[in-house]
């Protein structure tokens, strides 16, 4: 379907934006004619929101065990129920968060978690472009042949779905849960597969304490001996760099998924952006899941990033609006390695319209200031997807089905014994 939004605030100008399968074909004032029309009128257009780092179907476990240690709240609440969960939990969960994400912005996710199956079922029907896997954790020697397999079943599972918004990819969960065997295997099979490895890394202090005591070596210094790090290696969190860590993960560009609200929330560390952009590291955004942040808007997130890191630096002018917008639009595109995070003729059609006569945007002194420090995910009125409308004037179709389903599952799953 061709799209055309007419008089729409774009970079500060109104213009018309032109999309033609899925991706823009033009920006300008056109006389192209439009299977549809959308007025922009008293709208802004921004590229989609990319969230770097998410385990969406744990929308399921929102406000459960809250004000918990990093490690009580994974070891005593989250993995045990976890392992109760089934496919179908995984699917409703998934897609109650493909809704929350869509209703706040968010076109592009990058996903690991379990019952892979569950949250690819839903990120198709749902119509958004994610980058997905299954979390891989290999604690014994045993695990290795059945983790591989279960790895390349996976990423068959993902291509044989033949969609292109949705790659596949692999998660090993840790370096203190996964045995290095399995990350030089999986390293080997990203490559050779041109695959994206999604690794937490670097996220609480004791992981680099616990590291060095039994490698006498810290995780990044341990992974570039092996040959681990690349340009296809996404470091979540990415809290406990030290210089020399930071050296050489921009040798190896390395990318790093900032999440300071789940940061923020389970007391993890701040990460040090500034020597993070000295050294050259992209650095985008994520909401992690929202067993520890809640809530999946990029807005909180941009927000909670910039002020985080004027308060832990006592710096105002660190991570400017701009800059913090970035992370969560053409840093995340770079990040995942997609043609998108801007709005250009040839980019792929990943639009959000933003709704400028909300009080929260008034007055419209900076956009870009406000975007990042005043509005909220109820600011967007209209999602595009790969040239596809998945929401307008605020409208999600089977948004009440999936809220009710979403919610007996949940009950369901905390029922269980």
């Amino acid at each position: 379907m061709n799209i055309l939004i007419r008089d729409v605030l774009l970079q500060g100008k109104k213009t018309d934006i032109y999309v033609e399968g899925n991706k823009i074909k033009s920006i300008g004032k056109t006389t192209e004619k439009a299977e549809y029309v959308i007025d922009g009128t008293g709208k802004a257009a921004l590229p989609g929101f990319i969230n770097t780092h998410t385990h969406s179907a744990m929308t399921l476990f929102r406000s459960y065990a809250d004000d918990q240690k990093l490690q009580v709240w994974l070891e005593k609440h989250i993995w045990p129920r976890e392992a109760k969960m089934t496919e179908n939990d995984v699917y409703w969960g998934a897609k109650l968060a493909c809704l929350e994400m869509i209703k706040s912005g968010t076109t592009t996710f990058n996903d690991n978690y379990w019952h892979l199956a569950g949250t690819l079922k839903a990120t198709d029907e749902m119509g958004m472009r994610a980058v997905i896997g299954e979390v891989c954790i290999d604690l014994k020697d045993s695990d290795h042949e059945k983790e591989k397999k279960k790895n390349i079943a996976n990423v068959k599972k993902v291509r044989e779905l033949k969609n292109d918004r949705i790659t596949p990819s692999l998660c090993p969960h840790a370096p203190y849960t996964v045995m290095p065997e399995m990350l030089w295997w999986m390293k080997e099979y990203a490559d050779k597969e041109g695959l994206l490895i999604n690794l937490h890394l670097a996220e609480t202090e004791k992981e680099n304490t616990d590291f060095l005591a039994k490698h006498r070596m810290r995780p990044v210094s341990f992974f570039e001996k092996h040959g681990f790090l690349g340009p296809n290696l996404i470091a979540a969190h990415g809290i406990w760099f030290d210089s020399k860590d930071m050296t050489l993960l921009a040798k190896h560009d390395v990318k790093v998924a900032h999440n300071p609200v789940s940061n923020m929330k389970l007391a993890s560390g701040v990460m040090p952006y500034s020597e993070m952009m000295n050294a050259g590291i992209i650095v985008s955004l994520g909401t992690d899941g929202c067993a520890s942040s809640n809530d999946l808007d990029m807005f909180g997130a941009m927000k909670f990033a910039s002020l985080l890191q004027k308060v832990h630096t006592f710096d105002p002018t660190i991570l400017p609006a701009k800059e913090t917008l970035e992370m969560a639009t053409i840093n995340g595109a770079k990040t995942l390695g997609i043609n998108a995070g801007a709005i250009e003729a040839g980019k792929l059609a990943d639009i959000i319209l933003i709704d400028l006569r909300m009080p929260e945007l008034t007055p419209a002194n900076n956009l870009t200031a406000n975007l990042v420090y005043s509005a909220k995910g109820s600011c967007v009125d209209t999602v595009i997807c790969d040239g596809k409308i998945l929401m307008e004037n605020r409208i999600v179709k089977g948004e009440e089905e999936i809220i009710e389903n979403a919610t007996q599952v949940a009950k369901d799953l905390f029922s269980r014994v």
